[in-house]
């Protein structure tokens, strides 16, 4: 199944989620209107929102309450990307230019700001206590991931635990709670809001797992992100760390500097050592693992062609190819 197909099963709730996404950006302040407009323009996969109406269908409910959770579950991770622009210093995001390329760092960091606050007024309007405690443990967690992300920059000795534990809150923690609010809305017993979770939380580490195999092999023109993008801002993924484990001293030395300086200069022979070392077939195994996990996890669930569609999400996320 593609991800078009996947998208078919819930095409009428991803239009209301667009729906609701579009009115819930508005503002009476001017500034905050253009960068919304940049943002929802700049597209995306919006594979968070799917997850969430998916989970919803797959267990027997479609009220608005999971339409406007898949919304504010990408205004969490829309203000997460821009706030990342800004520490990052990116340029292009999905292809084209960054909200903090086109109206400044300090812009971008405030409409974040307004994007993050807003979420949780959608989150309040639900009036579900369990719903609010989900998203603000998972805001935070996520907040620590991105610190985490920052200690870790510019540091060769980051290991495969500290990398993984940073995906796991930065990424997986908001597909977790996407899944598990899905099924708290349609009073889903405990056992099938645990299973959820846990799916939710697999796949997003397969996802990132495999974005990171894709920053040293895939189409920048296709993905809308430069090759390289990681190494050039010195983050050690775990294609990176595993090459220096198993490099030769040479390779390690130019691997460790890189991490230690950012940029480019080296970009060709450390793809080629990371390559040499077998570090993109490792992390994308430990990508499948995950995504088996994921598949485990929805036996909680009955069948349904919405299974069918978690079922297949769990599968594109180790497939994607930008």
């Amino acid at each position: 199944m593609t991800l078009e197909e996947i998208r078919a099963l819930v095409r009428t709730d991803l239009q209301a989620v667009d729906q609701v996404i579009r009115a819930r950006l508005k503002s009476a302040v001017p500034l905050v209107d253009q960068i919304a407009e940049h943002i929802i323009a700049g597209g995306g996969k919006r594979l968070r929102p799917l997850l969430v109406v998916l989970a919803g269908r797959a267990c027997g409910h479609d009220s608005p309450a999971v339409q406007e959770s898949a919304a504010f579950i990408e205004f969490i991770h829309t203000a997460t990307l821009l706030h990342d622009d800004v520490v990052d210093g990116s340029s292009m995001r999905r292809g084209r230019d960054t909200a903090n390329e086109v109206f400044g760092n300090q812009a971008s960091v405030l409409v974040g700001d307004f994007v993050y606050s807003r979420a949780f007024q959608m989150m309040a309007a639900l009036k579900s206590q369990r719903v609010i405690e989900i998203m603000a443990d998972a805001t935070n967690v996520i907040a620590e991931g991105e610190v985490l992300q920052l200690m870790n920059a510019h540091d060769p000795e980051t290991t495969e635990q500290r990398y993984l534990e940073v995906i796991h809150r930065k990424t997986a923690r908001l597909f977790q709670a996407g899944a598990e609010v899905a099924a708290v809305l349609a009073g889903s017993p405990v056992a099938v809001q645990q299973a959820l979770a846990a799916y939710g939380r697999h796949v997003g580490t397969a996802y990132q797992l495999m974005d990171d195999v894709l920053d040293y092999r895939s189409n920048p023109v296709e993905r809308g992100k430069n090759l390289g993008d990681d190494l050039a801002e010195g983050k050690p993924t775990l294609p990176l760390i595993h090459a220096l484990r198993h490099a030769d001293p040479a390779q390690r030395a130019a691997i460790r500097l890189a991490i230690e300086n950012g940029g480019l200069a080296q970009l060709e022979p450390i793809v080629a050592a990371i390559e040499s070392t077998g570090g993109l077939e490792y992390t994308a195994q430990l990508a499948q693992n995950e995504s088996d996990r994921a598949l485990a996890a929805l036996a909680a669930l009955p069948e349904s062609p919405y299974r069918a569609g978690l079922t297949a999400l769990a599968r594109f996320a180790v497939a994607h190819t930008t």
